[in-house]
């Protein structure tokens, strides 16, 4: 994809700092507006920044007013419904999908008094344009540790939304986390092509199992996949994606990734209220509490849950970095030497499967 090529240029000429002041003054009270590519209760991703919102307004009571739009389409109908928010009295729009980046841009150069934020954006054309994310690849490293050691049939899924970066890195981080734990481990890709749709989803869970897949991530919103699994009568283990997913708790879900935005919404929007905020582009992880790993059940045995526990530990402690040498590209080409850690800018750009990966990543 040209956006590829085009973030790993952004990324290295921008880096990962604050830039100059948006908003000089302080405010009384906030109006934060939210817009959601999927429904709120898709219990994934647009479920959890729906909790970050209920929990700005609990944080800040009648200083904040919230509204929100949710399953808006990436595309022209993104343009609208932002350029009604912003003609609403939004003072802060916060646009919770990679494919609102243009979108984001395009309304906030329209309206230079409303600050807009993008999430798993890396586009600022206007000074009232932020950017966060979260590093999801460092939640990615635990459970590819634990799919290396629950596989019984040596085959591990994972099913992909977009050919993006941030997938990308999702994808490698958990094979080679996997690979560590499990030589013989052998991964398999099935992209979707979707943020959410449980039909897509499930089917692209069973086209995991049925290629003998007995661990299952996922990078896409629903918990159809978990409920595939679940129909194996416990073959079939997996993960929760964004949220915790605990309705699959007693069954094949044996931890999970949970994003935590509830901190930055609040951060952001006081912010504003206490005349500091300033342009940003956010990019935490478990350290910062935007990754959190979800309760490993006991269907993990002791020494698993043990050895995963110490890499989350050991990942926020800044100890270990999941993408540290050395580690080669698919085609056999080096990329990090022993002990290199791989810089933001090569993970923000990331276009390629790491070696051991099979298949190709769609244009």
């Amino acid at each position: 994809m040209n956006r590829r090529t085009l973030l790993a240029t952004a990324a290295l000429g921008l880096g990962l700092a604050f830039g100059g002041s948006a908003s000089a003054a302080g405010m009384d009270k906030v109006k934060a507006c939210f817009v959601y590519v999927g429904p709120i209760g898709d219990g994934g991703w647009t479920f959890q920044h729906e909790q970050g919102r209920v929990a700005l307004e609990a944080a800040y009571g009648d200083k904040v007013e919230t509204a929100y739009q949710e399953n808006v389409p990436e595309g022209a109908d993104a343009e609208r419904v932002l350029t009604q928010m912003a003609l609403s009295g939004c003072n802060i729009i916060f646009t919770t999908s990679f494919g609102y980046m243009d979108q984001t841009n395009a309304v906030a150069a329209k309206f230079p008094n409303v600050m807009f934020e993008h999430a798993t954006g890396y586009k600022r054309d206007s000074a009232n344009v932020s950017t966060y994310n979260a590093r999801f690849y460092e939640g990615r490293a635990v459970q590819g540790h634990i799919a290396g050691k629950m596989t019984k049939s040596n085959k591990i899924g994972y099913i992909a939304s977009f050919p993006i970066p941030e997938v990308i890195m999702g994808i490698n981080s958990y094979y080679l986390h996997a690979k560590k734990a499990n030589p013989a481990v052998e991964l398999s890709v099935v992209w979707a092509f979707t943020w959410f749709d449980p039909a897509k989803e499930a089917d692209a869970a069973k086209a995991l199992i049925d290629q003998g897949v007995d661990v299952i991530a996922s990078h896409t919103d629903s918990t159809a996949p978990l409920a595939e699994a679940a129909k194996t009568n416990g073959a079939v283990i997996g993960f929760g994606q964004a949220s915790d997913m605990t309705e699959y708790k007693d069954g094949p879900r044996v931890s999970s990734i949970i994003d935590n935005w509830a901190p930055y919404y609040i951060k952001r929007v006081g912010a504003l209220l206490d005349g500091t905020y300033a342009q940003a582009d956010a990019w935490e992880g478990i350290a910062g509490g935007e990754v959190t790993i979800g309760e490993i059940t006991a269907a993990v045995p002791a020494d698993v849950k043990a050895e995963a526990e110490a890499l989350r530990d050991a990942i926020a402690a800044g100890t270990y970095h999941p993408f540290t040498g050395p580690i080669n590209k698919q085609d056999g080409t080096a990329w990090l030497a022993e002990g290199e850690v791989a810089p933001d800018g090569d993970l923000l750009g990331m276009g390629f499967y790491v070696e051991g990966v099979t298949g190709d990543i769609p244009n």
